[in-house]
């Protein structure tokens, strides 16, 4: 049967030797036999095979394994590589076996002793000059098969070939802009010789567009849509230890070219017709510029009419115009590969050549006094017509309206003295140029300038003094120079010379760096002695030095330290909780004091924020709470001394829950509640207490008080039997603190006592050893239903009772007597 089945399939019935062939059965299928013996009597049972039998014809060793061949070698190295047997033997390889035999020797050896699947193998160890040959086996499960075709005899050396180098590229390469392109080629060489790319002596790296493939016998450089920069000499070098191939081409990338470059410019505008010039492009596109295109518009029209496109020139006379319309001109550069985008004009009106003459450049203004200055400037172009009067013209710098100097003709001269200023007011002047076509546009106004005489340098400083220093500074100050020179003084300058030496130096380089009547000359050495002097500047110049009388010593002053205390530092600092407590005060001293902040004599919460300037200090902490309440205290220490000053801070909030909740006296309908005055106040008088009740089945508290000033209060209305809880909360003008609520639930019910005595004891019968008793009920339960009666004895004389029992009804046999 096969095994994938259960039904049995009889092959013979009349076999009398001991075996048996079973035809008929599939390839790679599995099967089991079984067989039975049979006599006169019947079939005796059937013997089964164990496992089952895989149908496949008989396992030999494999064929020769083919293809052995030598790949590389070296002085101590050979690799070689073959193929599988064309027939496994029935058997999958398990592995080859390679043998070597050094020419002269009789025997092959093994060439290794691990187990080799691989059909690669490099032999290593070799001993240069010697002669191999080389043959391999292959094995399966049955064992070794026959040995390939031996190698031929192979000598250890070095294989060594010079690169060679077959391009499949020109010398030169034109490329459009946008299309892709590749340079290929083949190469060989032993050993495998290293490829490099340069583009102009630069070695090409790969992006998303540069993609270089190199295999052992090709190269390829190709780069994706080509652009401009793309163009230049590129080099392949193929290179080993025997030498290099180099082999080059010029990639030239063209394209159209970029614009002509502007602005186009009139060189000369007639009523008929104009001419015009402009710069070739900045990029070629790769190709010599073939011609420009130029085109002309009437601006009041969209039409472009075509002036000319056969010119190589940068200039072109624009004709056929009619006069007094306003033009715009346009031009294209052209080569062999398309046309730019145009360079377009500013719109020109078409005029005769002769026009009012230009406006001047802006003239200079110089000898100025209080009352006149003389104005200058350079002669315009005349616009083809002489030149026949020179007009300048002033304003007030704040005024709008300007005024003509005088209404005498100004010529040939090109300066003016202009009279009548009014002394200290601010004035600029303007100049235009007339011909016999009109007055032309006036020049940019000259620079501002004021009526006054001229002035003089100023007078030294007066009473320079050190007023204070440090280890390494000076702070000097002076009263400014009596005589200014009729100018603004700008500033001072200050130079310091170190005692015994000849050189001054300059504490500040220009004099508008120190405007005020005092500076401090840092960068001096501690212990030794400088001199000072101060030069006062104007516009003219500077003044003779004022000297400090005495040589200073540079050395740190000590002052002790002193605190000036803001409003916020008073005995007592009151902030609400949430907001933000600021501490801060003024601190001096010299040198200037190290500042530290304590609280209770410990460090600050992290949560402030302390800052210190050169002339305070600030704490600041937000979002108080109560804790943040307490002692603080400011330090401030120098070599000179130390000051310490303390602030009482109270962190105003709702107060604290009340403590130690009690309940007593618990009637049927009442108890009594009793308290404590909570721990914290929360830095204000308790107003109130505010007192609730909940029913412990009900989810709502009640209040039954909210504005008793007193430490207890008597809860009525209760339901008897039911269960109560109690809470307890403080107020303050801030709010209401937290609960504090009872413990456990109070159940309203009168308190028990115990019951009265049995009445009227007395016994019904008596017998040798027991006593019948009976009684009545006492008067009083006590509050709470009788359970039982406690029966004691006591033996006549003795003075101890004896208990007998607790009985629940009113009678009791006592036995045992």
């Amino acid at each position: 049967r096969e095994s994938d089945h259960r039904a049995w399939t009889p092959v013979s019935c009349t076999v009398t030797r001991q075996n048996a062939t079973v035809q008929g059965l599939t390839e790679g299928k599995a099967y089991f036999f079984r067989i039975a013996a049979e006599n006169i009597i019947g079939m005796g049972p059937f013997t089964e095979t164990t496992k089952e039998i895989i149908i496949r014809d008989p396992i030999t060793v494999p064929d020769r394994p083919e293809d052995l061949e030598v790949k590389a070698v070296t002085k101590n190295s050979v690799t070689l590589t073959w193929n599988p047997p064309k027939y496994n033997g029935g058997s999958d390889i398990t592995m080859y076996v390679l043998e070597s035999r050094l020419i002269g020797k009789e025997k092959f050896h093994k060439v290794t002793k691990e187990k080799m699947l691989d059909r690669k193998y490099t032999i290593e160890g070799l001993k240069e000059g010697d002669t191999y040959e080389y043959r391999v086996s292959a094995c399966n499960i049955v064992g070794q098969g026959k040995p390939s075709f031996c190698t031929k005899p192979i000598t250890c050396k070095d294989e060594i070939a010079p690169p060679s180098l077959d391009l499949d590229f020109r010398d030169k390469l034109i490329v459009r802009v946008g299309e892709a392109f590749s340079l290929t080629g083949r190469y060989s060489g032993k050993p495998a010789p290293k490829v490099t790319w340069l583009k102009d002596d630069i070695v090409v790296k790969e992006d998303d567009r540069i993609k270089i493939k190199t295999t052992p016998t090709t190269l390829c450089l190709g780069i994706l849509k080509s652009v401009r920069e793309d163009s230049g000499k590129y080099c392949v070098t193929v290179e080993n230890s025997t030498g290099s191939r180099k082999g080059f081409c010029q990639v030239n990338v063209v394209d159209r070219p970029s614009p002509p470059v502007g602005p186009v410019i009139f060189d000369e505008v007639h009523k008929d017709h104009m001419i015009v010039s402009w710069k070739p492009p900045l990029d070629d596109g790769g190709s010599e510029i073939t011609n420009y295109i130029i085109e002309k518009r009437d601006a009041h029209k969209d039409v472009w009419m075509p002036v000319t496109s056969a010119t190589v020139k940068t200039t072109c006379k624009i004709p056929k115009l009619l006069e007094g319309r306003e033009y715009q001109i346009r031009i294209y550069a052209e080569n062999l590969y398309g046309i730019s985008d145009p360079l377009i004009s500013d719109e020109m009106k078409a005029k005769d050549r002769f026009r009012v003459p230009d406006a001047p450049e802006q003239p200079i203004i110089k000898d100025v006094t209080k009352d006149s200055a003389v104005v200058v400037w350079n002669k315009p172009y005349d616009g083809g017509k002489p030149i026949t009067n020179y007009i300048v013209e002033k304003k007030e710098t704040m005024a709008t309206r300007w005024v003509r100097v005088t209404k005498d003709p100004i010529f040939p001269s090109t300066q003016f003295k202009v009279p009548d200023l009014l002394e200290g007011c601010q004035y600029e002047f303007r100049v235009s140029a007339e011909n016999e076509i009109g007055v032309g546009d006036p020049s940019p106004p000259s620079k501002p300038i004021f009526a006054r005489d001229p002035i003089a340098k100023p007078g030294p400083p007066v009473n320079p003094e050190a007023v204070d220093k440090t280890k390494n500074s000076v702070d000097l100050s002076w009263q400014p120079p009596r005589r200014d020179g009729n100018g603004k003084i700008i500033g001072y300058l200050i130079e310091y010379q170190k005692v015994g030496d000849e050189e001054w130096k300059k504490a500040n380089l220009t004099a508008d760096s120190c405007p005020e009547t005092k500076y401090k000359v840092t960068g001096l050495t501690e212990g030794l002695t400088y001199k000072f002097r101060v030069r006062a500047v104007n516009a003219a110049g500077e003044s003779e030095p004022a000297y400090v009388p005495d040589p200073v010593e540079v050395k740190d002053r000590l002052e002790p330290p002193e605190l000036i205390l803001d409003a916020n530092m008073a005995r007592e600092q009151h902030v609400r909780a949430g907001d933000t407590l600021r501490l801060s005060a003024v601190i001096k001293g010299v040198p200037f004091p190290k500042v530290s902040w304590k609280k209770e004599d410990h460090e600050v919460s992290p949560k402030a924020d302390i800052e210190v300037t050169g002339v305070g200090s600030k704490l600041e902490i937000r979002n108080t709470v109560h804790e943040d309440g307490g002692i603080y205290s400011l330090t401030v220490e120098n070599p000179a001394g130390s000051k310490t000053v303390s602030v009482k801070v109270v962190v105003l909030d709702k107060p604290g829950p009340p403590r130690n909740l009690q309940v007593s006296e618990v009637r049927s309908d009442s108890c009594y509640l009793t308290w404590m005055e909570p721990e914290d106040d929360g830095g204000s008088v308790i107003t109130n207490y505010v007192v609730e009740r909940k029913d412990v089945a009900s989810a709502q508290w009640l209040a039954i008080s909210s504005s008793s000033k007193k430490r207890s209060h008597m809860a009525k209305y209760l339901i008897e039997g039911t269960q109560y809880l109690f809470r307890v909360a403080a107020e303050n003008q801030f709010g209401r603190g937290p609960y504090v609520e009872t413990l456990k639930p109070i159940k309203a019910i009168d308190p028990l006592h115990p019951p009265g005595p049995p009445k009227n004891l007395h016994h019904v019968d008596v017998d040798k050893n027991e006593v019948s008793l009976v009684w009545n009920r006492p008067d009083r339960d006590g509050g709470a239903e009788i359970t039982g009666y406690l029966v004691e004895y006591q033996e006549d004389g003795a003075d101890e009772w004896t208990k007998f029992q607790t009985v629940p009804m009113l009678d009791c046999v006592v036995t045992g007597l």
